[in-house]
């Protein structure tokens, strides 16, 4: 076993110019009242390698153009398609016009794991909310369902962008599984 040098990992990477002929996941992250930008550029981040199909910014989540969002983006706000609502209530029509079922990444008493998704439940968008107090009861009683990711220590949280890349990836996974694509691309 080696490290692969730098150029071994960007001759297996997507290119630039391939972006727009490959396909993105079936999934859309909402990101409600974060306040912290540099989770913005973290998840912007994660959504590229996770090959999202666009990233929502909802409410006072800090967006594009914003010098602390690319620090942690290292780029990805020009390759993650990303939209802005000031209202998530717009966002959720939106997206329930693309047949998207609305999926909260939150504690609730549903007790449902984040990694039971069904072919039914694709194309999604995944809710995530703010660092403090999560989202509100009014956004999940707007919301197809709710999934959790389970905590088995004291903590009953993560933060934000590591819960983004959680369920994203994870998501990712079921979504090749149930589809029987194993491709990497």
């Amino acid at each position: 076993m080696r490290k692969l040098t730098h150029e071994e990992i960007l001759s297996l990477r997507l290119k630039l110019e391939e972006l727009p002929n490959v396909a993105p996941h079936p999934i859309s992250l909402v990101l409600h009242n974060i306040r912290s930008l540099y989770n913005v550029g973290s998840i912007f981040r994660t959504c590229d390698a996770a090959r999202v199909k666009q990233l929502i910014l909802c409410g006072y989540t800090p967006h594009p153009p914003r010098k602390e969002i690319e620090k942690t983006a290292l780029g990805a706000v020009d390759t993650v398609p990303w939209r802005y609502f000031k209202k998530i209530e717009e966002a959720l029509e939106y997206l329930r016009e693309d047949k998207n079922k609305i999926i909260a990444l939150e504690i609730t008493d549903n007790k449902r794991r984040y990694d039971t998704f069904t072919k039914d439940e694709f194309p999604m968008a995944i809710i995530i909310g703010n660092e403090l107090i999560g989202i509100e009861d009014r956004i999940l009683a707007l919301c197809d369902d709710a999934v959790e990711i389970p905590m088995y220590g004291v903590k009953h949280s993560l933060n934000v962008s590591v819960a983004a890349g959680i369920i994203l990836f994870e998501t990712v996974r079921i979504f090749h599984n149930l589809y029987n694509n194993n491709n990497s691309r």
